[in-house]
């Protein structure tokens, strides 16, 4: 949990529009265990220690359904705190037969892959012990293959997993986006991460703090992929959190540099990666 605390630059919170309300927190509360912080008609706010939001869960007569092929959301990632709550959660999802998509062993962590009632991407995973990961020339190992599911429930006690623990967090967020070379220059060169395994032309995984990835970029939905409509389904923003207001005025300095637009709502600073995807910066 210490590549998500200062000095490291943090997916802090996401805001996603879904179709229905009802039925999204049925999944959100009853499914996946979050606990519900406040709502109104609109908007849901969704909570893990009954304090502070993690995810915020949008909807209106508007919203469309999720557009295939497009940028923006790939999956959302929620990092438990230990293997045992994996195994808990694996055991959980099994006996309320909810469909697991994949579940897959990455050498630096193990993690089960979901949807949401509007096929928003949800991958909730535990991390090795960092000292188990393999780097070379700055590169972390990373692989996907089967994970041992026996293995794994063998840790669970026999208990499911029926509230995510206080101390989850939002783990990485992965992206779809249009043009590699540009999501690189923007997060990397603008935003302050740093490349920490490349998968040809396809994909990138970014982070700060010697992380195995904060964020995932793909192309797997096609180079030049067109933005989602604002309206439709997916992640209608995420928020960084940076360590200090220094750490975010030098982002801010950068991306105004290289000629990317900067926004102040409200006294919050916002911005928008190459591909559409609106980010809030925060400290």
């Amino acid at each position: 949990m210490s590549f998500h605390q200062k000095p490291n630059i943090v997916i802090d919170t996401i805001h996603l529009l879904v179709t229905d309300m009802e039925r999204s927190l049925k999944f959100y509360q009853n499914i996946l265990g979050f606990g519900l912080l406040k709502r109104n008609q609109r908007e849901a706010l969704l909570t893990v220690d009954g304090h502070k939001g993690l995810i915020t869960l949008e909807t209106s007569e508007q919203v469309l359904p999720r557009q295939p092929r497009r940028t923006g959301l790939y999956h959302f990632a929620l990092l438990l705190p230990d293997r045992q709550a994996l195994a808990q959660m694996l055991l959980h999802l099994l006996k309320v037969h909810y469909p697991l998509e994949g579940a897959s062993d990455h050498l630096v962590s193990e993690a089960l892959y979901l949807s949401d009632p509007d096929g928003n991407g949800i991958e909730i995973y535990a991390d090795r012990p960092s000292e188990t990961w393999e780097w070379q020339n700055g590169q972390v190992s990373m692989l996907t293959k089967a994970l041992d599911a026996e293995d794994l429930l063998e840790e669970s006690g026999g208990t499911g997993l029926t509230e995510l623990p206080s101390n989850t967090l939002m783990g990485h967020i992965h992206l779809h986006v249009s043009d590699l070379q540009a999501a690189e220059r923007f997060y990397c060169d603008g935003l302050g991460f740093r490349i920490v395994s490349r998968y040809g032309h396809q994909a990138l995984f970014i982070s700060t703090g010697g992380y195995h990835h904060h964020i995932g970029l793909n192309v797997w939905n096609g180079v030049g992929a067109p933005a989602p409509d604002k309206n439709s389904v997916g992640l209608k923003w995420m928020t960084l959190k940076y360590p200090d207001e220094g750490a975010r005025l030098h982002a801010v300095e950068q991306l105004q540099q290289m000629g990317v637009g900067i926004e102040e709502r409200e006294g919050d600073i916002w911005t928008q990666d190459p591909s559409g995807t609106q980010i809030k910066l925060m400290v």
